[in-house]
């Protein structure tokens, strides 16, 4: 069974985010999303999110294509990688500063994953910044 990993806030869940989910799950047969903690979130954003990590995470297990959602490791990005052990880390055709120097980590720590870039979905109409806060 190849298991997939993805991230992110999922402050306003939309469809865009669906389609994440779609794409990832294409690339295995379990899909394991990681919710950012608020302090993650705020460190990143420079602002809190709207909605409060557990409610985010809620949101998230709802999903249909969701096979399980867990709150990210505020100390260590990595350690979520190391605890699931995933086959495939996909991440959002805007997650590029996240997978920064993620090949070297992942060497060190001796865990062998594939890595995507997965394709937008209407980023004009879909993407999370277009959400709330007007």
């Amino acid at each position: 069974m190849t298991k997939v990993m993805v991230f992110g806030t999922f402050d306003y869940l939309h469809e865009g985010h669906k389609d994440f989910f779609r794409q990832a799950k294409e690339y295995g047969d379990e899909l394991v999303v990681v919710v950012a903690r608020d302090e993650t979130v705020e460190k990143l954003k420079k602002r809190k999110p709207d909605h409060d990590e557990e409610t985010r995470l809620f949101r998230v297990v709802e999903q249909e294509l969701v096979d399980k959602a867990i709150l990210g490791n505020p100390g260590d990005k990595y350690q979520v990688i190391e605890d699931e052990k995933p086959d495939v880390l996909c991440f959002g055709y805007d997650q590029k500063s996240y997978n920064v120097n993620i090949e070297v980590e992942l060497a060190k720590r001796n865990l062998p994953c594939k890595i995507v870039q997965l394709k937008p979905f209407q980023p004009e109409k879909f993407k999370s910044s277009k959400f709330g806060r007007f």
